[in-house]
């Protein structure tokens, strides 16, 4: 049986509290491990020795730090196949998923090779009679991040790149349902330079995170995962004087109007609605047809690419899918099928009872496909998070921008449509922090930012991107002046103008 140990200071430390988390095989539904559950008193030892190796990683000029990215970026390709294959074992996502897990993590830190010029700050010369004005982006200090289960190598990317390349020491508390890739990344940091105790993983549950929030050397926190639990993280962090960047749930609605091309619309949507079991923030767990003849004429595309997909073991190439993240999750997602059924949602295609040859035990759900769902449908306002499709009905264009602008969640959307006017209204008016027009899964590129509305976001600053530097440096601004040697001094007491 493997154990799973916390790593501080640029070493593997075991647990002292004796608790531990059981890390499953999703293929197999067998334990494959262990991983120590810390304290908060190991927390506070990671703390204290990030806080020490802060002090000189942020002494390194901007282009040394960048340096260290470049080749971390380098052994990130290196170990591709391995590290997709240990995260594939761990959360179950097919190899060709968890590699693109990997991918866009690595263009963050691509992006954070461009440190030195994201760091420069502003200048102006004469603001005043022998006046200038400059200002400068310093890092925080010791900061932190808690990753959820289902992007153990890209969220963690998307966090500790930015931070690091800015001067910070990094926390990370990852999932301890899939632990192993976040200390293999800490490992790759190490080797290719990143000094002892600049990067710390911490695994646990609660009592970590609540020691995280609590602590008053941990400046900011960035959280993924729940809506309800990261409302907590940032109430609880924002209290305590820490800058918080917490990213929640989603629902996704993809609008499909009657004008869309509806073959390229439906091989969009089966891999936005079902890859990766459905278990991502951006998913497309909702199909919104303008107009029931374009309902009609949907629905049984939608069922016959559904029926076509193959459920598969994580190392399966031919697989488009595999099993979900633990027993406990797929149950949920069972429950919330059958309370579609209770609701009154027409099931057209259920995934419930499906088992795989040979892995009968694996946590594997098949494809459902719901038809006639409403809004006031609570299987429509709650988050599922797994491999169900949902079809919402919509009269016209202006009642399908209402059901994602009027629903609790605004992280993503999409629009399938050969119209440039329609979709040009649709992206001014959705009430959605990201919407996608003929792209179904609208995660921005590494150099703009993630980042959702309403409960899919608490805080004022997005992801990686510019807001990430953002999140992670603090503006100090200089006004100075050099006045000559006996000049006549002015001891006026109004406050300083620049007349």
């Amino acid at each position: 049986m493997r154990h799973i140990s916390h790593f501080i200071g640029g070493q593997a430390v075991a647990g002292v509290s004796g608790r531990v988390g059981e890390v499953f095989d999703p293929n197999t539904g067998r334990v494959q491990a262990k991983v120590d559950l810390g304290t908060s008193e190991e927390l506070a030892q990671a703390v204290a020795v990030a806080k020490v190796a802060q002090a000189g990683w942020a002494a390194l000029n901007p282009q040394r730090r960048a340096r260290v990215m470049f080749e971390f970026k380098r052994l990130l390709e290196r170990d591709m196949d391995a590290l997709a294959h240990l995260l594939a074992s761990e959360h179950g996502k097919v190899i060709s998923d968890a590699k693109g897990d990997i991918q866009r993590g690595l263009e963050v830190v691509e992006f954070v090779c461009g440190i030195p010029h994201l760091l420069k700050g502003e200048y102006t010369e004469g603001a005043g009679p022998g006046i200038d004005v400059f200002s400068m982006r310093q890092p925080l200090g010791v900061v932190a991040g808690i990753t959820p289960f289902n992007f153990p190598a890209m969220i963690p990317m998307w966090m500790f790149a930015p931070a690091l390349a800015t001067g910070n020491a990094f926390i990370l508390k990852p999932s301890e349902r899939d632990p192993s890739v976040p200390v293999r990344l800490a490992e790759l940091l190490l080797e290719a330079g990143l000094p002892e105790g600049v990067l710390n993983v911490v695994h646990g549950d609660k009592v970590v995170v609540d020691a995280i929030l609590d602590h008053p050397d941990i400046r900011a926190v960035s959280f993924v995962g729940s809506s309800d639990i990261a409302q907590y993280v940032y109430g609880r962090g924002s209290q305590n004087g820490k800058r918080m960047q917490c990213m929640g749930g989603a629902k996704n609605h993809g609008i499909v109007l009657p004008d869309a091309d509806l073959d390229q619309a439906v091989a969009d949507i089966m891999g936005a609605a079902y890859g990766s079991a459905g278990e991502r923030c951006m998913a497309l767990p909702v199909v919104v047809p303008v107009g029931e003849e374009t309902a009609e004429r949907l629905r049984p595309k939608l069922l016959a690419a559904a029926e076509g997909l193959r459920v598969g073991v994580s190392t399966d190439a031919e697989a488009h899918y595999g099993p979900v993240v633990s027993a406990a999750h797929k149950a949920r997602i069972e429950h919330y099928i059958q309370m579609g059924v209770d609701e009154g949602a027409e099931l057209v295609l259920d995934g419930r009872g499906f088992k795989l040859q040979g892995h009968e035990e694996g946590f594997f759900l098949a494809p459902s496909l719901f038809d006639h769902v409403t809004p006031a449908m609570q299987t429509y306002q709650d988050e599922i998070f797994g491999p169900v499709l949902q079809i919402v009905r919509a009269r016209t264009l202006e009642e399908a921008i209402r059901l994602p602008s009027q629903h609790p969640y605004g992280n993503g959307v999409a629009i399938f449509t050969r119209n440039g006017d329609a979709a040009r209204e649709f992206a001014s008016q959705v009430e959605v922090g990201m919407v996608g027009i003929n792209v179904p899964i609208p995660v921005p590129v590494a150099y703009h930012s993630f980042g959702g509305w309403k409960r899919s976001g608490f805080g004022d600053l997005n992801q990686y991107g510019i807001d990430g530097v953002r999140f992670y440096t603090r503006t100090k601004t200089v006004t100075q002046r050099w006045p000559r040697a006996g000049q006549s001094h002015d001891s006026s007491f109004i406050i300083p103008t620049m007349r």
